[in-house]
């Protein structure tokens, strides 16, 4: 092909006709290196992808003093799980809004062509107009391959970690959840408002408090894996919020409150209908090595 005066332009023909280009462009939030690293395993990217969902936040509290009620073994701490806990519908609510922002981003990759999304990030912000909102940001890619999932899978890892686990065998399944909230009534126990003769040691009941909330955290995890049918889950550290409360029994006290977060992937290995008898229980939890 012969182009015209400001040869070397593959924009330009000899007759001024531009030449042929993509129908759709693409973008993406990856960084250079991540989208080198999974064209490096047969992915490319499709478009970035959002989803969100505002939902206003009710009533937060107990009904009750928790120091008042018999549903733990030290009628202390009352566990988001237990249906005795009104916490338990704030705990419901929190994973409504997160999964709904989830749906809506893997709907975009859906309608882009995406086998999956990687590097998703979960964001809750103040919504300006009253509530929370609810986010979440990643790019859909495509499998070079006539293979195609069931469905999108969703992913918190980077283009880097996503080539690794795809490089060592495991495909991501499902981006899995783990929520709990705990609550604790502030009695002179566990107050750091004690005198002078007794500090530097530890406060019992806030180490219970932060134990118990990450504990159930870490099983809402692997519960949520299992429901997605993956033999393990990809996790980062827990995220974790400490707030107080006055006591709805007792104007004058507080009420310590914490909750506890998960984020992982559930993965999956290739063939793994092929698992040896005897070869072991599945992987719960597993953190993702790389070259460096």
């Amino acid at each position: 092909m012969t182009y015209g005066g400001n040869a070397g332009l593959p924009g330009d023909t000899a007759a001024g006709r531009a030449t042929p280009r993509p129908t759709r462009t693409w973008n993406s939030g990856l960084s250079g290196g991540e989208f080198a690293a999974i064209g490096g395993v047969g992915f490319e990217p499709v478009g970035q992808v959002l989803g969100t969902a505002v939902y206003t936040i009710g009533y937060t509290g107990v009904w009750g003093c928790p120091g008042n009620w018999s549903v733990t073994d030290d009628n202390k701490a009352v566990p988001s799980s237990r249906w005795a806990s009104s916490l338990s519908q704030l705990v419901r609510t929190m994973y409504a809004a997160r999964r709904a922002a989830l749906a809506r981003a893997v709907a975009e990759c859906g309608a882009l062509g995406g086998d999956g999304i990687v590097g998703v990030e979960l964001h809750v912000g103040d919504f300006p107009a009253g509530g929370l909102e609810f986010t979440v940001r990643g790019t859909a890619v495509r499998a070079r391959s006539r293979i195609r999932p069931r469905a999108p899978f969703t992913s918190h890892l980077g283009g880097q970690d996503f080539a690794a686990l795809i490089g060592s065998g495991w495909v991501p399944v499902g981006l899995a959840l783990g929520i709990a909230f705990a609550i604790r009534h502030d009695d002179w126990r566990t107050s750091l408002r004690i005198p002078l003769t007794v500090q530097n040691q530890e406060v019992d009941g806030y180490t219970q408090l932060l134990t118990r909330v990450r504990r159930e955290a870490r099983r809402q995890l692997a519960v949520d894996t299992a429901q997605h049918g993956a033999d393990g889950v990809v996790v980062d550290d827990v995220e974790l919020r400490v707030g107080e409360s006055e006591c709805p029994s007792y104007g004058s006290t507080r009420d310590v409150t914490a909750e506890a977060v998960f984020v992982g992937t559930s993965i999956a290995r290739f063939g793994r209908s092929g698992r040896p008898a005897g070869a072991g229980p599945p992987l719960t939890v597993m953190r993702l090595e790389r070259e460096h």
